[in-house]
């Protein structure tokens, strides 16, 4: 069901409109004029508008003008029963989604609707995921800690430098990963992502390098390892230190060389890769068990960033927990709620042991069992995992 606005002088045409469309149902307002219609569409939200042009006051090219500088994703169908094809050509220059020639035809006028509010429907889909992705890369936080970070990526990502990513678990390693990219000269091509520690130590080798077909019982075609899906663009190594010693000597070789050859295959493919890996563990102890290669270890550490836990950052507590309130509260369509000043007093007093991520568990908790404003009250209540 779609709200759509029908703006025409001919009240006939209004009614009749009117009629049909909520028989199929949708909500329909009308006005009797560009004037009357522009106020209704600037005070309520519609999916789609029909406007005539020929009408008294203001003319529908111009309704059409007005309406496209305040609402320019609207899809807005023109009508006339003085239609010729200059005018549909006009209608559409100026940004019209359509031209509908009076006495309207109706199964022409729905195929026309229904197609207008499936390019509503795309065109929101388009920016909630633009707004998401925007999300993953932005980094909340101005304290002392994660200003030095901020510049670190400022000076290091227009390079093509390796860097090595250290901290605890949620403290948002990732999120530095994306930021170096995002601020890379590879920023047009993809960032791949590989979690070792997810990846059995028997298929990394295959998940990054790729493999021909037949190279063992499964490998029943040939596959494009995650090296060659990065090339141009970056290729995240999170939790490497949970990579097999046998997959770390390929990684070494390749980069070393920028080459790699596919599991089972003896062909050489060169790669252009910068590599970005992040680990939660202490790699010169893992280098001490003999865990990890030291050689590889130099090789990926050009640029060494530790990430902070949120314990040590508790002055950025406030804008990432208001930052999390509205991007959840957006996310669940619900009036934005609020947090009390005692309420952040509460959330700066927790030990955060898990960071950043149990930061957004503990808001988004907050938000589902709480009333419009979150007081400290509530936070004492509801900020442990257990509820009773």
């Amino acid at each position: 069901m779609a709200k759509i606005l029908v703006i025409d002088d001919e009240k006939s045409i209004r009614n009749t409109l009117k009629e049909i469309l909520e028989y199929e149902g949708h909500d329909i307002k009308d006005a009797p004029d560009g004037i009357a219609g522009l106020d209704l569409a600037f005070a309520e939200k519609f999916d789609i508008i029909l406007c005539d042009i020929k009408m008294p006051k203001m003319d529908g090219i111009e309704v059409l003008e007005k309406l496209l500088d305040r609402i320019p994703d609207i899809p807005i169908i023109m009508i006339s029963g003085h239609g010729t094809i200059e005018t549909a050509v006009e209608a559409i220059k100026k940004g019209a989604y359509d031209f509908i020639s009076k006495p309207l035809d109706l199964n022409r006028m729905l195929i026309t609707l229904r197609n207008a509010m499936e390019k509503t429907s795309l065109v929101t889909e388009t920016k909630s995921l633009k707004r998401k992705i925007n999300r993953s890369t932005e980094m909340v936080g101005a304290s002392e800690p994660i200003q030095k970070i901020k510049d670190m990526i400022s000076r290091v990502a227009p390079t093509d430098a390796r860097v090595l990513i250290t901290g605890e678990n949620g403290t948002g390693k990732e999120l530095v990963a994306r930021w170096i990219h995002e601020q890379s000269n590879r920023n047009q091509l993809p960032l791949i992502e590989v979690n070792c520690a997810a990846i059995p130590s028997e298929l990394i080798e295959s998940e990054l390098f790729g493999h021909e077909k037949g190279a063992f019982t499964s490998a029943i075609k040939q596959r494009i390892g995650k090296f060659e899906q990065a090339n141009g663009g970056t290729l995240f190594l999170d939790e490497i230190g949970d990579m097999s010693l046998s997959a770390q000597a390929k990684v070494l070789r390749a980069l070393q060389e920028n080459k790699i050859t596919r599991v089972g295959g003896e062909k050489e493919i060169t790669v252009n890769v910068r590599v970005i890996a992040a680990t939660n563990k202490d790699l010169k102890k893992e280098i001490e068990y003999n865990n990890f290669r030291e050689d590889l270890y130099h090789r990926l550490s050009v640029i060494f960033i530790q990430v902070p836990s949120l314990n040590e950052r508790k002055d950025d507590i406030p804008l990432i927990a208001n930052h999390f309130l509205q991007q959840i509260c957006e996310d669940y369509a619900i009036p934005i709620k609020n947090f009390t000043e005692d309420a952040i007093t509460e959330l700066k007093k927790i030990n955060w042991t898990g960071n950043i991520r149990e930061l957004r568990n503990v808001v988004e908790r907050l938000i589902i069992l709480c009333d419009k404003t979150i007081t400290g009250s509530d936070v004492q209540n509801f900020a442990s995992k257990a509820i009773t």
